[in-house]
């Protein structure tokens, strides 16, 4: 699937070739880019699945027989414009590893058990103020094979459609405090130290459940200087 990337992207975007990112090294184009023109059709529709988000779906901790292992939390924030501008009816679907640092996929057989109880999906659409909100577990780091003894820190994707599936756009949350960031090949190749911090959440109080669950504030500013960075489409 594409990307269209925002205006005013180039830096704080990761360049496509980044050799401490292994795979980089085979997949970055060795060619200039071919620029192809998008008919009205790509441009305007058809909008991606808006109709079947269920209210449970932001919730991945309820859609089995039981409770998942982990730490509960919940994910919020807002999805704006530079100027603060609310996006509201954006689709956001996020996925994640486990509580033990595994994914449910075929590809994924490092030797961390599965939970029956979490599968690590979810979405939802935002308010009318763009505003979001997910109720998970917190992932844990794994490991990766990109270098000797490399473990990604934990980390939730988020993908936001807009009005067609050529809008879409990718990104990761990652957690204060974690030190595997000062390591991590995918993190660090972000050339810009305050675009690489406008990956990383904070924990926020008002959001946090007494007696239930931490809260974490994960905003999104889709252009812009403030923008988050987003990620090409085939990064892990």
């Amino acid at each position: 699937m594409s990307i269209i990337y925002p205006l005013n992207s180039l830096a704080s975007h990761p360049p496509y070739l980044a050799p401490d990112y292994v795979s980089t090294r085979l997949r970055s184009p060795s060619r200039p880019l071919v620029i192809l023109p998008h008919t009205l059709s790509e441009l305007t529709g058809p909008a991606f699945g808006h109709d079947v988000v269920r209210e449970n779906h932001m919730d991945l901790t309820v859609h089995h027989a039981g409770e998942p292992l982990g730490e509960r939390i919940i994910v919020t924030g807002r999805v704006t414009d530079e100027d603060g501008r609310p996006i509201p009816d954006t689709l956001i679907e996020i996925w994640q590893a486990n509580a033990a640092g595994r994914y449910v996929h075929v590809n994924d057989q490092h030797p961390a058990p599965l939970d029956p109880n979490f599968t690590g999906a979810g979405r939802c659409v935002t308010g009318p103020d763009g505003s979001y909100r997910f109720v998970t577990i917190r992932p844990g780091a794994y490991p990766w094979r990109n270098h000797h003894n490399a473990w990604r820190p934990a980390h939730i994707h988020l993908s936001l459609f807009g009005p067609s599936f050529l809008t879409r756009l990718v990104t990761q949350m990652y957690f204060p405090g974690d030190p595997l960031l000062a390591i991590d090949p995918i993190y660090q190749s972000i050339p810009d130290a305050a675009a690489r911090e406008r990956l990383v959440s904070r924990f926020d109080l008002e959001t946090t459940v007494p007696e239930w669950a931490l809260g974490y504030r994960f905003d999104i500013v889709l252009r812009g200087r403030g923008q988050t960075p987003w990620e090409d489409p085939h990064d892990d």
